[in-house]
C-alpha cells in the first residue's frame, strides 16, 4: 500500500485517498475509501463524459475513463485501488465479500426490488466482480447480488475471495508483461 501511495504522489497531484458517500447495509450512508485513480474533482466532471458511459441502468462506468491519471488506470484495472476499503471492513461498514456499494446518487435511481441488496454489508469484492463485471448487464448485476444474499455461505465467500485473488494476480502479470514498450 505504501508503494501505491508513492506511485500516486509521483504521477499526479492531489490526495492519495479518494473518499465518497456510498450506501451500506439497510440504506445507511457511509464514506468509502479508495486509492485515488482520477484527477481531483473528476466526479464533478461526470456529466461531460455521459456519452462514454458503457454501463446500462443508473450506474456510470467507463473502462478506459479519460479522467484516469498516472497509475490510476493500472490501479483500477487490477483492483488495487480498493485496498483502503480494508479500513471500512475494520470499522464494520463493509465486508470482504458482498454486493458492491453504490454511490448515493446512483442508488437513488434504483427501483425498490434492487434496493433489497442492502440487506447485507457491502463488500470489497463480489460475485459480480469475479464474473465479468464489465460484461454483465445492470439487471444481471442486481440479480447476482440478490442471489448472493439469498444463498450466502462461508464456502461461497471463500470461493469469491480466491477468484478475486487469482483475477488480481492474472491482471498484475498481464500488466507487467505489457509494460515494456506500451503506454
Amino acid at each position: 500500500m505504501a508503494l501505491i501511495a508513492v506511485g500516486i504522489k509521483l504521477t499526479s497531484k492531489g490526495p492519495i485517498i479518494f473518499s465518497q458517500k456510498r450506501i451500506g447495509k439497510n440504506g445507511k450512508v457511509f464514506t468509502i475509501y479508495k486509492f485515488r485513480t482520477m484527477y481531483v474533482g473528476a466526479h464533478k466532471d461526470k456529466d461531460k463524459f455521459l456519452d462514454l458511459n458503457e454501463a446500462d441502468g443508473p450506474v456510470f462506468k467507463i473502462r478506459d475513463d479519460p479522467r484516469f491519471v498516472g497509475i490510476g488506470k493500472f490501479l483500477a484495472r487490477t483492483g488495487l485501488d480498493e485496498l483502503p476499503q480494508l479500513w471500512n471492513v475494520i470499522r464494520g461498514e463493509m465486508s470482504l465479500v458482498g454486493p458492491r456499494p453504490l454511490p448515493v446518487d446512483e442508488r437513488a435511481r434504483l427501483p425498490l426490488w434492487q434496493r433489497e441488496r442492502e440487506r447485507t454489508l457491502p463488500g470489497i469484492t463480489s460475485s459480480w466482480v469475479v464474473n465479468g463485471h464489465h460484461n454483465v448487464s445492470f439487471k444481471d448485476w442486481m440479480r447476482s447480488d440478490l442471489d448472493y444474499i439469498e444463498n450466502q455461505s462461508l464456502v461461497d465467500d471463500l470461493q469469491i475471495l480466491a477468484k478475486t485473488f487469482w483475477m488480481m494476480v492474472k491482471l498484475l502479470i498481464g500488466w507487467l508483461v505489457r509494460i515494456p514498450g506500451s503506454s
